[in-house]
C-alpha cells in the first residue's frame, strides 16, 4: 500500500482510469478503421440517437415528475440533449486521435463533475434524466456502429457513463481535503483500497443477485441479459463509489441527497424492487469484509451500516405498495432521515 505522502487526488483519479483497457483496441488494430471515419459516424448518429434517446427517458419518467412533486420547470430536454451531445463529440473526437479509454477518464472528470453538480444543485433527482438520456443515447449510436467499431468506441461510453452517474470528481475533490491532513488519512487509504476492487466486486454480486433471482426481470429483461447486465454492474460500482465518497466527507449527506432520491425515482419505472437493492448491499459488505484490509472495512462499515439502514425493511415495507410503486416524496425523505440521524448517533456513541 502507498504511504500517505503517495496517496493524492490524481492518484485516485488514475485507479479508476485503469479500469479502463485497449485490450479491443489492440485486438482489432489490424483491421481497424481510420479515426476520424469512426469519429464521423458517431456524430452523424447523434441527433437521431438524442432524440429516440429522449422519448424513452421522458416514457419511463414522465409520470415520476408529478409523482416524485419534481418541478418540470428544472428539467429542460434541449439542454440536456445539447449537454448529453457535447460529451458524445468530445468521447468520438478522443477516440479517433488515438487518446486511450485511460487518459480520456482522466480529461473528461472535470467536464462531467461539473455537469453532474450543476443538474443536482437545485434538485439531485434532475441528474437521473441527463444521465438517462445520455445512457440510451450510447445504447442507439454503437447500434449504428459495426461491431469491430463498438469495441472501439464502448470503453469511451463506459468511462461517461461511470462519471455521470458516480460522484468521482467530487471524490477527488473529497481525497484533496484529505491528502493534507494526516489525521484523517485512514478515510484516504481506505478509499484508496476500495477503489481498484470495485469493479470485480461489483460483477461478483450481480452474478450472485441474478442467480439467487433466475426469474426476475427487471423493465430491460432478465438480470442475466447483457445490457442489464452491465446497466446493474454500474450500478454496483456506483455503491460503492458513494461509499467511499461518504468516507471521505465523514457524513452519509452525499448518499441521503443524491442516492438515495435518484433510486426511489428511478427505481419503480425500470422494476428494480428494494429486495434486490437489499441482496446486493448484503452482498456488499461480505465482499468487502473479505476482500478489505480490516483496517479499511472497519473504517467504511459505518457508513455501509447507514446506506443499509435506508434501503431496509423499515423505509421500504414489502407490504405497502406505496413504497414500491408510488413513493411519496415527503414521507421516505422524513423516515429516512430519521433513521440516518440514529444510526449514525449510534456509531459516534
Amino acid at each position: 500500500m502507498e504511504s500517505l505522502e503517495a496517496v493524492t487526488p490524481y492518484s485516485l483519479a488514475t485507479l479508476w482510469a485503469q479500469k479502463y483497457v485497449d485490450k479491443l483496441r489492440a485486438q482489432a488494430a489490424l483491421g481497424e478503421l481510420p479515426g476520424t471515419q469512426l469519429a464521423d459516424k458517431v456524430k452523424g448518429s447523434l441527433r437521431f440517437a438524442s432524440s429516440q434517446a429522449w422519448a424513452k427517458t421522458e416514457r419511463l419518467l414522465a409520470a415520476e415528475i408529478p409523482r416524485q412533486r419534481l418541478d418540470p420547470d428544472l428539467i429542460d430536454p434541449w439542454q440536456i440533449a445539447e449537454d448529453s451531445r457535447e460529451l458524445f463529440e468530445r468521447a468520438a473526437e478522443s477516440c479517433g486521435e488515438g487518446l486511450s479509454p485511460a487518459r480520456f477518464s482522466v480529461q473528461i472528470a472535470p467536464l462531467c463533475g461539473r455537469l453532474r453538480a450543476r443538474y443536482s444543485e437545485r434538485d439531485p433527482r434532475v441528474l437521473g434524466f441527463l444521465s438517462m438520456q445520455f445512457h440510451y443515447t450510447g445504447q442507439m449510436v454503437l447500434q449504428a456502429l459495426s461491431p469491430q467499431e463498438r469495441g472501439l468506441f464502448h470503453p469511451y461510453l463506459k468511462v461517461m457513463d461511470d462519471q455521470l452517474y458516480m460522484p468521482l470528481q467530487r471524490m477527488y475533490e473529497g481525497a484533496a481535503v484529505h491528502a493534507s491532513d494526516n489525521a484523517s488519512s485512514a478515510s484516504l487509504l481506505a478509499v484508496q483500497e476500495l477503489l481498484p476492487i470495485v469493479t470485480s466486486v461489483a460483477e461478483f454480486i450481480c452474478a450472485e443477485v441474478a442467480q439467487r433471482f433466475p426469474d426476475y426481470r427487471c423493465e430491460s429483461g432478465p438480470l442475466t441479459d447483457l445490457e442489464v447486465r452491465i446497466s446493474s454492474i454500474r450500478d454496483v460500482e456506483m455503491f460503492q463509489v458513494y461509499l467511499g465518497l461518504c468516507a471521505l466527507e465523514g457524513s452519509v449527506a452525499a448518499v441521503q441527497q443524491e442516492l438515495f432520491p435518484l433510486c426511489v425515482m428511478l427505481y419503480p419505472p425500470l422494476k428494480v424492487e428494494w429486495k434486490l437493492v437489499r441482496q446486493m448491499l448484503e452482498l456488499l459488505d461480505e465482499a468487502l469484509r473479505s476482500r478489505l484490509s480490516p483496517a479499511s472495512y472497519t473504517f467504511l462499515l459505518p457508513y455501509l451500516q447507514a446506506v443499509q439502514g435506508m434501503f431496509s425493511l423499515e423505509v421500504f415495507p414489502e407490504s405497502d405498495p406505496i413504497w414500491s410503486h408510488h413513493p411519496d416524496v415527503l414521507r421516505y425523505m422524513g423516515t429516512a432521515q430519521k433513521l440516518l440521524q440514529e444510526l449514525v448517533s449510534q456509531e459516534v456513541t
